[in-house]
């Protein structure tokens, strides 16, 4: 469902052009012609497949890696915050719009062994995600990169790399971050690229509310 709404702008912006295409044709030819759909219609077929060939063999070898970054402070220590993110039971939080839509919903997180390395697994409605730790130091960096994920949209996403930073912040707040890295041969881009950073921060912002959840109830703040 999220990505039929997603699509659909691009598909009526081609039905648009299409369609006032056709029309500039209709308006050239004399009346006899105009009774020829196959004539007036040729034309508008083959310019947008020669627009959409041209912009997959422009883009074939550009592979760029997107990053979201979020950021979030919260009245407890970068212990406290590290402790309780690192692996989560379970996940219950106010699901964003999209999540609403069937944006896959985080579940759990499963961190096997703390350590390079180590695996952390999280699984989702529609799949999973496994990591691999590259960079760990307790409370202050947990990096990851992503080796395998099992999800809706795999065929066009391709996740790269999750890191959670945690940062002092004051006397006795933190601040934490999530940075999540991604491709995609999703085009247009102008049009593809804020519609993905939109859908990975709603699923930041779930990881988020659920944090302070989890915190409150674990230390009563």
């Amino acid at each position: 469902m999220v990505c039929i709404l997603m699509a659909l702008p691009l598909v009526i912006i081609a039905f648009i052009l299409g369609y006032g295409i056709k029309r500039l044709i209709e308006n050239g030819k004399s009346k006899t012609d105009k009774d020829n759909i196959v004539k007036s219609s040729i034309l508008p077929l083959f310019l947008f497949l020669g627009f959409g060939f041209l912009e997959k063999e422009l883009t074939k070898n550009d592979k760029e890696i997107i990053s979201v970054k979020t950021e979030m402070i919260i009245p407890y220590s970068t212990t406290e915050v590290y402790e309780t993110i690192k692996s989560v039971d379970t996940l219950i939080a106010d699901k964003p719009f999209l999540m609403k839509l069937d944006l896959p919903i985080p579940n759990k997180c499963i961190l096997e062994k703390e350590e390079v390395g180590g695996l952390r697994t999280c699984y989702f409605s529609g799949g999973t995600i496994t990591e691999r730790i590259t960079e760990l130091k307790k409370a202050k960096v947990l990096r990851m990169d992503v080796i395998d994920y099992k999800l809706t949209g795999r065929k066009w996403l391709g996740f790269k790399e999750a890191i959670y930073y945690f940062d002092k912040v004051g006397q006795d707040s933190s601040k934490i971050t999530r940075i999540t890295t991604y491709t995609s041969v999703l085009t247009p881009r102008f049009y593809w690229q804020p519609l993905e950073k939109i859908g990975i921060s709603q699923e930041h912002d779930y990881v988020f509310d659920n944090l302070k959840n989890d915190l409150k109830k674990k230390y009563g703040r």
